[in-house]
């Protein structure tokens, strides 16, 4: 049986442990708030009645892809494509190109930023290998314009973000429904968690400076990930709805 991502492959590591997909979804959060397109997120009305699952699911479908077999991972983005094409029937017109490019853009880029904040710096070519399973997602969904190296595509994130991001309505009120879902202590850990991983123009439109208060608590969570009390970090990002859903996040891999 062919994989869509090989065993051994370091997208596997990466997506295969719980606390690295927590992160992913810490930074992604912050970038769906001020993408330009995020009205189409709110078309629907599923983003704001639960922010917290429909970015979930977002990351739980992109985890499916990785751990499938080619024809199932195939299967999946295709219909990933059907739904979002029936939104888009219901609307009356399209969602932008570049709006898909960017989601795929904000899991090549949490990725490697989780990993590398979680773990360890990867390689050069470590990176071209979670560029080029998120390049095959993309290309399956039918996106143009995706470059196709990691070092092509690096430039090119750098002028999504320029021209696609802002803050609006939108972002304001995404985020008063994640303090909303997440109450205080875990709103004030996803904030902490967000500042380590975002960009620096991120940081300005939500106006979050460059510390965080997890700069000190990473190091000891490292150490300590597999006792109680890396549990507990675990839950704290996450309501207590989600914790089983967070534990069937760690599989074995290699």
């Amino acid at each position: 049986m062919e994989l869509f991502v090989e065993k051994d492959s370091i997208v596997r590591k990466i997506w295969g442990k719980s606390d690295t997909i927590l992160f992913i979804f810490a930074g992604a959060s912050a970038e769906f708030a001020l993408n330009k397109a995020v009205d189409w997120l709110y078309f629907t009305g599923k983003l704001p009645s639960d922010p917290l699952g429909r970015l979930f699911s977002t990351v739980k479908y992109a985890r499916l892809i990785v751990f499938s077999s080619m024809d199932e991972a195939h299967a999946s983005i295709d219909t990933l494509r059907k739904i979002h094409g029936a939104v888009e029937e219901n609307r009356g017109f399209s969602i932008p190109d570049w709006a898909y490019r960017d989601v795929l853009f904000m899991l090549i880029h949490y990725s490697i930023a989780s990993y590398e904040l979680l773990e360890k710096k990867l390689t050069e070519p470590e990176k071209e290998e979670v560029y080029n399973v998120f390049y095959r997602v993309g290309t399956r969904m039918g996106l143009s314009e995706l470059p196709s190296m990691y070092i092509e595509w690096l430039p090119v994130r750098e002028t999504h973000l320029k021209e696609n991001l802002q803050a609006s309505k939108y972002t304001f009120d995404l985020f008063k429904q994640y303090k909303k879902h997440l109450e205080p202590l875990r709103y004030l850990v996803l904030i902490e968690t967000q500042k380590l991983l975002v960009s620096k123009r991120i940081k300005k439109l939500l106006f979050l400076n460059d510390f965080s208060l997890l700069t000190i608590v990473i190091p000891i969570y490292k150490l300590s990930r597999n006792s109680n009390m890396g549990k507990f970090f675990k839950n704290l990002l996450l309501p207590s709805e989600y914790k089983t859903e967070i534990k069937k996040l760690d599989i074995q891999v290699g």
